[in-house]
């Protein structure tokens, strides 16, 4: 059994809606993941903002506005009034939960249960409208079996058991709807998995019950080498290993979320990146599968902050590395590059929300200067050190852009470079020339 995930694009009108419904429907039991209709979790997001900052009455103004363009969808998707009622019925139950928000105190605990309300109606949608087309298709909750643990991590044991048995409830079915995104935590309350946690739903599944293929549609053609809002002639990739997929997708491929590929890897399922609005394209295949001494893609990760600790105490000095990562981790703050000489240490993060007090820690033990507006540009591939040559051909392409940080070795499959954030499409293109289109080799 395969299992499908369509993310907002795929299902974000009526016609595409339709398009999804003839394209699981092959005769072919599946697990079919649904995220919300795109636009949606932004609008309810912004509906949550107007109940944290307790003006109902512009929280209602907003779902009034959005209630309305969901009965245009449902008048567009049906052509039965039997199953017309029946979807519509349970849209405006997700819109009474809404409102019913409005009133009292507005918590964290409530600002998920707004965001649940998107994959909620378009699960009960695209439900009610395969059943209106004759197939046996069936609702499964994601609240009724996707559970996070008191670490808030996915708790497999817990998944598998009770999507088994939901599933072994409706044995006539040849589809099975679900939510992404959404989920219960270990105290039973309406939580979710992150923006973006569709895919990371549809990897959980897949590990779950063991399936022969996860597949994620989107709006573009598979992952490709470069991206193209940025450069000239890319092209889309036929395979990818998990890894190089990860490392795609945590430096900037929007493509794929980074967490997704984690428990496909682990059960060894292939995914698969597939084009909703080309579904003959081939996409791409991620594997545990390895293409030996090849570099596949380079990638860019905006919004970097680099760090510099110098200090002549420490050569020598026992501790001392310890002593600056203990300071990041005490403010929660993430590392993503790290290069290390005789008397300093540079490092880079993405997230500045504890920067004062990071770098004021910092100053206890050397002197500190921060670069902002940086942009990491990472080359994906087989790197492996014994491969020889990657290294200097990813460095003559950016013979011409200053380099800030270069980091190769803490992984077999990347290679990365700490450019100006102004920089950034001259290194991409130049990345792209020299290791893609054959222009100005060394």
């Amino acid at each position: 059994m395969k299992v499908l995930k369509f993310g907002g694009t795929s299902v974000g009108t009526a016609q595409r809606m339709k398009d999804v419904a003839r394209l699981i429907n092959d005769g072919e039991r599946k697990i079919v993941v649904l995220s919300a209709m795109s636009g949606t979790t932004n609008t309810l997001v912004e509906i949550s903002d107007y109940l944290y900052k307790k003006n109902p009455e512009g929280a209602n103004e907003i779902i009034n506005r959005l209630e309305k363009k969901y009965k245009g969808h449902l008048a567009e998707l049906f052509s039965t009034e039997e199953y017309r009622a029946k979807a519509t019925a349970a849209v405006k139950a997700c819109f009474d939960t809404l409102r019913s928000l409005t009133k009292g105190l507005f918590t964290l605990f409530n600002e998920k249960i707004v965001l649940a309300q998107g994959e909620l109606i378009s699960t009960n949608m695209v439900n009610c409208y395969l059943q209106e087309c004759g197939i046996k298709s069936v609702l499964i909750p994601a609240l009724d079996f996707m559970r996070t643990d008191k670490h808030a991590e996915p708790d497999a044991a817990y998944i598998q058991e009770k999507l088994l048995a939901l599933m072994e409830k409706e044995p006539d079915a040849e589809i099975y709807i679900t939510q992404g995104f959404i989920c219960r935590n270990a105290y039973g309350e309406i939580d979710n998995l992150q923006r973006g946690g569709s895919d990371y739903t549809a990897s959980l599944i897949g590990a779950a019950i063991h399936a022969s293929e996860i597949q994620i549609w989107t709006d573009i053609d598979g992952m490709h080498d470069n991206d193209p809002r940025f450069v000239d002639k890319t092209s889309p990739l036929r395979h990818l290993h998990f890894e190089e997929a990860a490392e795609l997708a945590y430096f900037g491929a929007k493509i794929l979320h980074p967490t997704c590929v984690q428990p496909a890897k682990f059960a060894n399922i292939p995914v698969r990146l597939l084009n909703t609005m080309d579904p003959s394209a081939p996409g791409t295949i991620i594997s545990n599968e390895t293409e030996r001494h090849k570099i596949k893609a380079v990638a860019a990760k905006d919004g970097i902050t680099a760090i510099r600790i110098k200090s002549s105490r420490m050569l020598l000095a026992y501790g001392f590395l310890c002593k600056v990562f203990s300071i990041f981790e005490n403010y929660q703050t993430s590392i993503d590059m790290v290069c290390t000489s005789e008397v300093g240490i540079s490092v880079t993060i993405d997230n500045t929300k504890y920067l004062p007090s990071i770098l004021d820690d910092l100053k206890k033990y050397g002197t500190v200067t921060v670069d902002e507006d940086m942009c990491i540009v990472c080359v994906v591939g087989d790197l492996q050190w014994d491969n020889i040559g990657f290294e200097s051909l990813a460095l003559s392409a950016l013979k011409d852009i200053p380099v800030r940080m270069v980091s190769y070795g803490g992984s077999n499959y990347n290679i990365s470079f700490l450019v100006r954030a102004s920089d950034k499409k001259a290194a991409l293109q130049a990345l792209s020339d020299t290791l893609f289109n054959n222009k100005d080799k060394a």
